[in-house]
């Protein structure tokens, strides 16, 4: 991994975009020494972090281990996790809790637990170490954070702005390595696009779910970090697998509101229309199997049955605990008419996850000098083909801290005279019903083509319409001004085409990537990486770090 060029010059701010947590606690970590600036595309509580119900893993208890943790996320990630960034995380998990709870965040208390907190079982995990707060963990964790960022004075908090693109070498018109200089941002309320120069720029834009028709992402989940990092020339690293949470509320009102991974922890059973259990004819683990194989197990009983949904029954639990530990939930499922404490949820998957991103060191370096990328938009090999539940607001934590003091004190962009954004060859659009059509049928063909269960022919269907889609996303791109949902909709189909094409490079079933052409898992496999060369196309899997697979443009 190339290392950062420069020192960083305290006469520019470091710029990061994405205001979830990764890029709270990468500003927090910064602001005492450096000035920050923190780009939010639309409100600042809107991003999936706020959305996060689970919880975050801690290494806490006198029944746990860092071995035992290290072991459930690789039986989870399905031998594509790198151990040593497993081994790393889950040595920081405790100083990770312990760094949010002295923040003030309001975890679930236990007098008797470690810290004095309850810690609750997700899925795949050997023991309780799950802290949480009630079913609502990230938004209490968003809540402390923002505030803590917004009070701080080295710290710019610019709400609705968007990235438009990485300011490289190739603006400056220089025949070079590329190098990140800034980037051009997007003030939607203005409609005027800006140079901001950086000392360095931090990717925390999350991950790709609105790609997808069915996803429990909010809004802002449309790849724009891993699509700007790929354009300016940064790796990708398994962008095949896409994490597709098992329950999410099927009802025609709430199409994005999941069911935590929880409320199957703590005993809920999955059953079909007729109430009859399923999981166990699937798994051995039943309802505490990893989320592929829940996913996949549903979606199997759904098209067996011809059925729309199957049910999460929790009203065995009682109504005193599901109202105690599930308050969301409950609240917001009897807005709906359905009273948990009585009646099964109806639940289907959704797009989730995405474990793939820009692949980056430990210290959220990626390849091109000054750019950084933190969290669900980055490839660091903790989640292999498939995330261990709750290891995600982990890794944010983890890998913003070691991102900030990589910045201070190892370097960031160079320093350089920026071209100012060029709109005199453009107009405004007057045919947004471009921009719509292109969103509906890139989200319908990914749902229909690269959903949980591929198949070869599905694959080149996609990556053909991809191709055409793109070829009207360009034209319009190139005539127009950017508006957020155009940039949106370019960021969706290079991310829709990078989860393609890996797709199709790996010639097996593994973790959350699953074909029906070759359903046998290779005895020896590694993770997709793709890089955009200049010179021939090569193909295929390669070992992290051991050198990119070339790809077609």
């Amino acid at each position: 991994m190339p290392q950062a060029s420069t020192p960083v010059q305290p006469t520019l701010p470091v710029v990061i975009v994405g205001a979830g947590l990764a890029g709270l606690t990468v500003a927090l970590h910064l602001a005492d020494k450096q000035p920050v600036i923190v780009l939010a595309k639309r409100k600042l509580n809107e991003g999936a972090t706020a959305w996060a119900q689970g919880g975050i893993v801690g290494v806490l208890g006198t029944d746990d281990s860092i071995e035992s943790h290290v072991r459930d996320t690789q039986d989870a990630g399905a031998g594509l996790v790198d151990e040593h960034t497993a081994r790393f995380i889950a040595e920081h998990s405790a100083a990770a809790v312990e760094w949010l709870v002295a923040r003030g965040v309001p975890f679930s208390p236990d007098p008797e637990g470690p810290l004095g907190l309850h810690l609750t079982r997700e899925g795949g995990h050997a023991v309780r170490r799950i802290a949480h707060a009630a079913d609502a963990t990230g938004k209490a964790i968003h809540d402390v954070l923002l505030e803590e960022v917004a009070k701080h004075p080295n710290i710019q908090l610019r709400e609705r702005w968007m990235a438009v693109d990485v300011i490289t070498s190739r603006h400056l018109k220089r025949d070079e390595q590329p190098h990140c200089y800034g980037v051009y941002a997007l003030d939607i309320d203005h409609q005027r696009v800006e140079t901001l120069p950086a000392a360095a720029v931090v990717m925390a834009t999350g991950g790709a779910g609105k790609v997808y028709r069915y996803t429990t992402n909010p809004d802002t989940s449309t790849g724009d970090g891993i699509a700007m990092a790929w354009r300016a020339g940064a790796r990708v690293g398994n962008m095949e697998f896409i994490q597709f949470h098992p329950t999410c509320l099927y009802h025609p009102q709430e199409r994005s509101f999941l069911i935590t991974e929880a409320l199957r922890g703590e005993g809920g059973h999955l059953k079909l229309p007729d109430g009859t259990r399923f999981m166990h004819a699937h798994d051995e683990r039943g309802e505490l199997a990893p989320r592929d194989i829940v996913a996949r197990a549903i979606d199997f009983e759904m098209k067996k049955h011809g059925v729309d949904n199957v049910l999460l029954d929790a009203t065995h639990l009682g109504a005193e605990f599901l109202k105690e530990h599930f308050p969301t939930i409950y609240a917001r499922c009897l807005k709906l008419g359905i009273d948990i404490t009585t009646q099964p949820i109806p639940v289907v998957p959704a797009a989730h996850y995405t474990c793939g991103g820009v692949v980056t060191d430990l210290h959220g370096r990626t390849d091109i000098p000054g750019l950084y990328a933190v969290g669900e938009t980055t490839y660091t090999g903790l989640h292999g083909a498939n995330r261990l539940a709750s290891n995600s607001l982990l890794e944010c934590v983890v890998l913003g801290r070691t991102c900030a003091a990589s910045i201070l004190t190892q370097g960031g962009c160079e320093q350089a005279v920026l071209p100012a954004w060029d709109e005199s060859q453009v107009e405004n659009s007057d045919e947004q019903v471009v921009i719509s059509h292109n969103w509906d049928e890139l989200r319908l063909l990914m749902w229909n083509y690269v959903g949980i269960v591929r198949t070869t022919k599905r694959l080149e269907r996609a990556l053909h319409r991809i191709s055409l889609l793109r070829g009207e996303i360009d034209d319009y791109y190139g005539s127009f001004r950017v508006t957020r949902d155009l940039l949106e909709l370019r960021n969706l189909v290079d991310c829709a085409e990078l989860i393609v094409r890996s797709a199709l490079m790996r010639h097996e079933s593994r973790g959350l990537h699953f074909s029906r052409d070759f359903p046998q898992t290779l005895p020896v496999s590694f993770p997709t990486i793709l890089m955009r060369p200049a010179g021939r196309t090569q193909r295929g899997p390669q070992p992290r770090g051991a050198g990119p697979t070339g790809l077609w443009r």
